[in-house]
């Protein structure tokens, strides 16, 4: 069945290794990875975790919903890999055309986020502070806590069926 699941948090939070993972156990699938967006961006490009970037972010926010919710109005069960915050949810689903997604938070500690994106290989984005700062933002966020996983200690493939479940369940449906 076409549905959407985003998995999103900060920076080095785990979302595209389980993403990866999520798409390959349904067909047929999608994985939208959704820096893609922000890499459009050309002349003029603001980073997305600046104030000053405010327009620009509801622009490629609402650019990434249109794409994928055709995806999945399409036949497709989607993953969409990337930063969509609460603060942004519900402007991402307008975007998308969609009713109901299932929306999923992977927030480890903020030191765990911090040491992978410092050690990670074949990714453009290595700025600590900037991972501090969206971190904080998720860990502030208003979201109800069955949309979060926190647990530190568990693989990509330990959540992938954590995940599974809670989308089986319903309990990660997300509906404006």
């Amino acid at each position: 069945m076409a549905e959407l699941v985003i998995v999103t948090g900060p920076p080095g939070a785990g979302k595209s290794a389980v993403a990866s993972r999520l798409v390959e156990l349904r067909s047929p699938s999608v994985l939208i990875e959704g820096d893609e967006f922000f890499r459009f961006l050309r002349e003029g490009r603001i980073d997305p975790w600046l104030v000053e970037s405010a327009v620009q972010n509801e622009i490629v926010t609402e650019s990434a919903g249109a794409a994928t919710g055709r995806f999945v109005t399409g036949g497709y069960w989607t993953v969409y890999d990337g930063v969509v915050g609460p603060w942004f949810l519900r402007r991402f689903i307008a975007a998308s055309g969609l009713r109901r997604v299932q929306y999923i938070v992977l927030l480890p500690p903020v030191a765990t986020c911090v040491d992978r994106v410092a050690t990670r290989r074949d990714h453009g984005f290595t700025d600590e502070a900037a991972t501090r700062h969206m971190h904080q933002q998720f860990d502030r966020a208003v979201l109800a806590s069955r949309h979060i996983i926190r647990d530190p200690d568990a693989d990509a493939d330990s959540i992938v069926h954590w995940i599974i479940d809670l989308v089986r369940s319903g309990d990660v449906a997300f509906e404006p």
